[in-house]
């Protein structure tokens, strides 16, 4: 081991250990990624895990049924309550150290609960006269199941879906700011009929609260039902006893929704609907991206500037949109690891193989990467003002786009062909003003009509654009 590994491995050097991180999530972002690493860290799962494990044994001993296990006075109570509450990440190098003579990480918990009884006897006495009914009829995977889906509410709710949320509200902000403004729109990359900016940002903003809905409506599901799903080791300790009914209590209990069909593992089918939601809200942030990138480079918005940064390390006048860029980047990371999740998950060989355990591990990867996206998209939507002058300019140099109203009132007036005398005139053309008013002048239409067409300007031909960007 060099000296530089020795420093990190120890925790000499805080500064060290994110300089020689191997995953930029826990070094150059770890400070960004605070409030997922409490859940999805190696600690964050020991956590949950003691968290399934001591309302298991609270949920056997509320249970009159189980005259071997007598209810816990609310002292017992409250101290098993702290014992969750309070645990550090010291006690969990404990458990850490039990798994390296055990090489299993579910058992070490279960053996450190009891050691954690026997080390506070007048707290836990109660409990642990009753340690046998530590992870009682239980496989490993109905503590993981429930850990991991407990991580993943925390993180959804409290985390994932309020950044969201930000992204959601600063689009409004800009859409409403910018409902009035026109703005020429661009199809296949080509002059196209006006919106207004505030429009264009109103779209994203409908399809992400779309998406945001649909991430809080996924119902993430939970087991408590044995080594293969059968509650056969229940069965053969109290064969009288309703434990189906008994596990569907407990794990509503905790917040999940209860399957009652599994193998040894829960199948993972509703994580795999929570990720492909988070993928499809990534992908409609990514889209805003490339666009809010794009709008950029065309000069309808600048960036504000911020003393001291700098934008190249030759070019001294640029003001890079870094933030839209490195945002899409780390969505785009994440979307990758959140649908092999997605397709993985649900897959496990006969009744149990373990490829799913290892990739379990990386929720927290493919969330962290998500929550840096978010970071970044917010920090460049912050630094967003439009230009109206430029705006303007490319509207006043295109008009063409007003052949679309020109031959559409036509068509109302039964002007013969009026779509290909508009073509003749306009495509692959720049009209001027006075090209397109001396077109509409020679019209044989209605003189009323005609005076509305000559007053019509390509900033003014923007439809219900505002009233649909405030209305949002």
């Amino acid at each position: 081991m060099t000296s530089s590994s020795a420093a990190v491995s120890e925790g000499q050097d805080p500064a060290l250990s994110a300089l020689l991180a191997l995953s930029p999530l826990d070094g150059r972002y770890a400070a960004k990624l605070d409030a997922l690493r409490w859940q999805f860290s190696e600690y964050g799962l020991i956590r949950r895990r003691l968290q399934v494990e001591i309302a298991w044994l609270r949920a056997l001993a509320a249970e009159a049924h189980f005259s071997e296990i007598p209810s816990f006075p609310e002292a017992t109570v409250a101290a098993l309550e702290a014992l969750v509450r309070d645990f550090s990440p010291e006690q969990a190098l404990e458990v850490k150290a039990i798994e390296a003579r055990t090489n299993h990480d579910v058992k070490a918990l279960e053996y450190w609960i009891r050691e954690a009884f026997a080390a506070r006897r007048g707290d836990f006495s109660e409990a642990l006269a009753a340690a046998e009914f530590i992870h009682f009829a239980c496989t490993s995977e109905d503590i993981n199941n429930l850990a991991h889906a407990l991580m993943l509410e925390a993180a959804r709710a409290e985390t994932l879906l309020p950044s969201l949320g930000k992204i959601i509200d600063a689009l409004r902000a800009l859409a409403h700011a910018h409902a009035d403004l026109p703005m020429m729109a661009r199809t296949h990359g080509q002059p196209a009929t006006p919106t207004t900016l505030g429009k264009e940002i109103a779209n994203v903003l409908w399809r992400l609260e779309r998406a945001g809905a649909r991430i809080a409506a996924v119902a993430l599901s939970g087991k408590m039902n044995g080594a293969v799903g059968n509650y056969n080791a229940h069965l053969a300790a109290y064969p009288g006893f309703d434990w189906e009914g008994f596990a569907r209590r407990f794990v509503e209990g905790l917040g999940i929704e209860f399957n009652p069909y599994t193998i040894q593992i829960e199948p993972h089918d509703a994580m795999a609907e929570l990720f492909d939601a988070f993928a499809r809200a990534n992908t409609i942030l990514i889209d805003l991206d490339r666009d809010i990138w794009a709008y950029i480079s065309l000069g309808y918005f600048r960036q504000k500037l911020k003393a001291g940064e700098v934008g190249s390390s030759t070019m001294p006048h640029k003001v890079n949109p870094i933030d839209f860029e490195n945002s899409e980047g780390n969505l785009g990371l994440a979307n990758a690891v959140l649908r092999h999740l997605s397709e993985k998950l649900p897959i496990s060989r006969g009744q149990r193989d373990l490829t799913d355990s290892t990739v379990l591990r990386n929720m927290g990867v493919a969330l962290g990467y998500t929550l840096l996206g978010h970071d970044s998209l917010l920090r460049g939507l912050s630094k967003l003002e439009a230009a109206p002058e430029r705006l303007r300019e490319d509207l006043e140099a295109n008009w063409e786009l007003l052949a679309e109203p020109i031959q559409t009132v036509m068509r109302r007036f039964g002007v013969e062909e009026p779509y290909e005398k508009l073509k003749a005139l306009t495509r692959g053309q720049r009209i001027s003003r006075e090209q397109m008013q001396a077109f509409v002048a020679a019209l044989e239409i209605p003189e009323g009509a005609k005076a509305e067409l000559l007053r019509l300007t390509p900033w003014e031909y923007t439809g219900k654009a505002a009233e649909l960007a405030r209305r949002i």
